[in-house]
């Protein structure tokens, strides 16, 4: 048995009896009640119903088209809600790529801030190891300036 939903809160039921009797049950979930049963055909071989008379033969096809417009209208239904579904998978992916973005730019913020401050760090040593090497070397070079 086959189900379809549509947006207004009618479920369809769409499937055959033990008898072979295809039919079309729908009923509104909101409330529960049930709307209407349609006998659809007979096992897929004959139409259900006697068709000998003028009279029958346009029930049956009244019968068959109101059967066509529901299955058109199910199909228009499920249709725009894949259509949804496509979209909000597009959606999600666009916002996907733009959240890896984000987070490789301020990863590589990151990465600079912290190179910045090693150079900076770097810059800082190798000044005050200058600066110690010629603070050893004065006293030598004052010794030697006096003992001549």
């Amino acid at each position: 048995m086959d189900e379809y939903d549509n947006e207004n809160g009618t479920e369809y039921l769409i499937g055959k009896d033990t008898s072979g009797k295809l039919h079309a049950l729908s009923y509104n979930t909101g409330s529960g009640a049930y709307i209407a049963d349609k006998i659809l055909g007979g096992g897929g071989s004959s139409a259900g119903q006697s068709i000998s008379t003028q009279n029958l033969a346009q029930t049956a096809l009244a019968q068959i088209n109101n059967a066509i417009v529901s299955k058109d209208k199910i199909r228009a239904s499920l249709g725009a809600l894949e259509n949804r579904l496509q979209n909000t998978v597009t959606q999600l992916q666009v916002q996907s790529q733009n959240l890896q973005s984000a987070e490789s730019q301020i990863s590589d913020v990151d990465v600079a801030t912290e190179m910045t401050e090693f150079v900076r760090e770097q810059i800082l040593t190798q000044s005050a190891v200058a600066m110690l090497s010629q603070a050893n070397s004065l006293p030598k070079m004052a010794l030697q300036l006096m003992g001549g």
